[in-house]
This record gives C-alpha cells, sequence and structure tokens, in this order.
C-alpha cells in the first residue's frame, strides 16, 4: 500500500486529506444524530400531555433541558403560545428550517469531496500520462513495452485512489441527508401537534 502510494505522485496526498475529512465530517454527523435521537425521543408528545393538564412552566422546563431540536423548537413556541396562531407558526416554521441547518452542517463539504477526489484522481492520471509521453519522445520511440506499462500503470493510481475516496463518499453523503430528511419530519410532526395542542385548549 506505501509502495503504492509513494508511486502515485504528489497528487495522492491531497486525495488521502480528503478521505480523512470525509471520513471525520460522516463520524461526527453520525454521533450528533445518535445522541440527538436520544435527547429528542418522545419529546413532543410529553410537552403536548404537560399542556393539556396546563402544566405550562414543566412543558417549558423539559424543553430545555432535553438539549435537542425538538426541545428548541417547543420552547421557543411556548414561549409565544398566547400570541395569533399565524405569529406561532412563524416562530415554529423559522426555528424548524434553524435546526435543519443545523443538522446539515457539512454535509455541503462532503458533498464537494465526493465531486473533487475523482477530479483529483482524473488530474493525477492526467500529468502521469504526460510524463509518459515526453519519456517516449525523449527517447525517440524506442521504448520498451514493460516501462511504457509500468509509467501508464503508476498514472492510473490517482484515478483509483480518488473513485475509492468518493465512493463511499457520495454513499454516506446521501445517508446523512436521508437521516436529515427523516429528522426534519419528526420536527414537523412535533411542531404540528404541538398547535393542535394549543388550539385545543
Amino acid at each position: 500500500m506505501i509502495e503504492f502510494i509513494s508511486k502515485g505522485g504528489i497528487l495522492l496526498i491531497p486525495i488521502l486529506l480528503c478521505s480523512v475529512l470525509a471520513l471525520t465530517i460522516f463520524a461526527e454527523r453520525l454521533i450528533r444524530f445518535t445522541r440527538m435521537k436520544k435527547r429528542g425521543s418522545g419529546l413532543a408528545e410529553k410537552v403536548a400531555n404537560l399542556l393539556t393538564q396546563g402544566k405550562d412552566s414543566d412543558a417549558l422546563t423539559i424543553s430545555e433541558e432535553s438539549d435537542s431540536p425538538m426541545g428548541r423548537i417547543l420552547r421557543k413556541a411556548i414561549e409565544v403560545k398566547e400570541k395569533d396562531r399565524e405569529i406561532i407558526e412563524t416562530v415554529i416554521v423559522n426555528a424548524t428550517d434553524e435546526e435543519v441547518r443545523n443538522l446539515s452542517t457539512y454535509l455541503q463539504a462532503l458533498a464537494t469531496i465526493g465531486n473533487i477526489a475523482p477530479l483529483l484522481g482524473l488530474l493525477g492520471t492526467v500529468i502521469g500520462m504526460i510524463k509518459a509521453f515526453m519519456v517516449i519522445q525523449q527517447m525517440g520511440g524506442k521504448v520498451n513495452a514493460a516501462v511504457l506499462a509500468g509509467g501508464i500503470w503508476e498514472a492510473m493510481l490517482t484515478t483509483a485512489f480518488g473513485l475509492a475516496v468518493a465512493l463511499p463518499t457520495i454513499v454516506a453523503h446521501s445517508y446523512l441527508i436521508a437521516r436529515v430528511d427523516d429528522y426534519e419530519a419528526r420536527l414537523q410532526n412535533g411542531s404540528v401537534m404541538f398547535l393542535k395542542t394549543i388550539i385545543g385548549r
């Protein structure tokens, strides 16, 4: 492996850095989503029950203590629950959008890595091929086939590494986007439950 890396050229360094960065982003998002799921589980139902019983202060307290996206949205909604319905809905929509933006942090960077990694690999291959043909020209076209093949496979290494980084990165990005969409749906369902509870009081 180390031999392949040493033969791959200077562009293997940014490709390897891209792989480390992509892995770091994926692990960080995955850990955050897992923690968030545990903290916000069943929170909307608890808050709705407390509001139905008239325990507004208790509902506000557990929303603040949950330290979750759902908790922050409900806290902002509870603070304006005495206002007009349009104001409450506006607050909920803005709070939900803010939480979704926070959930999507670094995902654009992951998509960028998935796009540029194969391009870096292709650039390395093109540079390697240029060098190989320069050698052919210098030797007047009398080149051993084994020497030429060796130069070509070394040039192709960067493309292989670029694709090896890009493919799992794209899969990871799609997976995280799906998780964000799922959490956004949960936040919207919790917000609807809150509105129904407020209107029914």
